[in-house]
């Protein structure tokens, strides 16, 4: 057998020494990051209390709010932005706000949610949405190449529009090989844009006779992104919002087979910046929140979670939107609109259009009522 080896008690010092400072360094680092979030988050949640405010005052003078809370916080966080830029310490935080706390507010959603009501359409709504992501890209590419966008911004702004916004123009770009500048023309109306579909959207209820769960599939159809499908159904109503929510959830699972066919029918521009293939990771393109609000539905379907839970759930749930409301107004730049292409700007507003009716379509003819 052979003999243990002799550590000398300076060398097993230094490793004491070394593994301390690591603990201290990682604690250090934690506690350094968490600081840098601090001055963002705040500043999101000053605004999501001036709107919250608001939204109080507009229901003592008018008997209810004529903009709700959720929309009120994107407005009053766009008006800062353009009246104040946030120094540049705040972006960390104000971003987080934007993203990973609505990400936890959609999570909790699902606790409250009556996931039968919901899916009430059956498996039929589901096929539909798969249809509308593929002919509303087909349609909204066909737009940017009739009004002469390069092919790589024409996909950009189809697939943000078609699927969840900017988060399939980020996953979207590396795959086809797309330029910087696409990137920023693809993303910056789209995010004003949405702020008036926001504002304009349920303007349609009426005149369309929509009822409330119409409503909410048409939110969930047409809406670009995440957070402004939970601004423009929620303040109709409860139902329009989970509804809206859901189906809009459903959109966001189309990223990764379309990135897929994406990375097939373009497999020389899978790279970044020129340099080496991009692993594909099908895990990146199912987010943990749609994971977490399906599987939060079905316990509280199946009354694995207590009924009294539902509204503070609830309530949790409604503050964090808010919140990232407040953070997502923050990050519109109203100035970014002179910046971009007239047709981009023309192929945005068409890709919408062609959506919305599309939407409608999917509803009359499904019987959705």
């Amino acid at each position: 057998m052979g003999q243990k080896p002799v550590i000398p008690a300076e060398a097993d010092s230094e490793s004491r020494h070394s593994s301390e400072t690591g603990g201290v360094r990682r604690d250090t680092d934690f506690d350094s990051r968490l600081l840098s979030l601090l001055p963002g988050i705040l500043l999101a949640v000053v605004v999501s209390l001036a709107s919250l405010a608001i939204a109080n005052v507009e229901e003592r003078v008018f008997g209810h709010a004529i903009i709700e809370g959720l929309v009120v916080a994107i407005l009053v966080g766009m008006i800062v932005r353009t009246l104040w830029m946030p120094p540049p310490s705040m972006n960390r935080g104000v971003s987080f706000t934007a993203k990973q706390v609505l990400e936890v507010a959609i999570f909790l959603l699902g606790a409250s949610v009556d996931l039968p009501l919901l899916l009430r359409a059956g498996p039929s709504l589901a096929i539909g949405i798969v249809l509308l992501v593929i002919l509303g890209i087909c349609g909204s590419y066909s737009i940017g190449r009739m009004m002469g966008l390069p092919h790589k911004l024409a996909v950009l702004v189809a697939c943000g529009n078609s699927i969840c916004g900017n988060s399939a123009i980020a996953a979207i770009a590396p795959v086809i090989g797309a330029k910087k500048e696409h990137v920023v023309s693809s993303i910056a109306f789209t995010a004003i844009l949405g702020v008036v579909v926001v504002l304009g959207l349920p303007l349609l209820i009426h005149p369309l006779g929509l009822n409330n769960y119409q409503y909410g599939v048409l939110a969930g159809l047409s809406v670009y992104a995440v957070p402004q499908v939970l601004a423009a159904a929620f303040p109709v109503s409860i139902l329009s919002g989970q509804v809206g929510t859901l189906v809009k959830l459903v959109r966001v699972l189309m990223l990764g087979p379309v990135v897929i066919f994406f990375a097939v029918t373009h497999p020389n521009e899978n790279h970044d910046g020129g340099a080496s293939p991009r692993r594909f990771q099908l895990t990146r393109f199912v987010p943990w929140f749609i994971i977490g609000f399906l599987l939060l539905a079905i316990l509280r379907s199946t009354n694995a979670i207590p009924s009294t839970w539902v509204a503070p759930t609830r309530a949790v749930s409604t503050w964090f939107t808010v919140a990232a409301m407040a953070a997502l107004g923050l990050g519109v730049d109203l100035k970014a609109m002179t910046k971009v292409g007239p047709r981009v700007i023309t192929t945005v507003t068409g890709s919408l259009c062609v959506l919305i009716v599309l939407s409608l379509a999917l509803i009359h003819f499904l019987h959705i009522s």
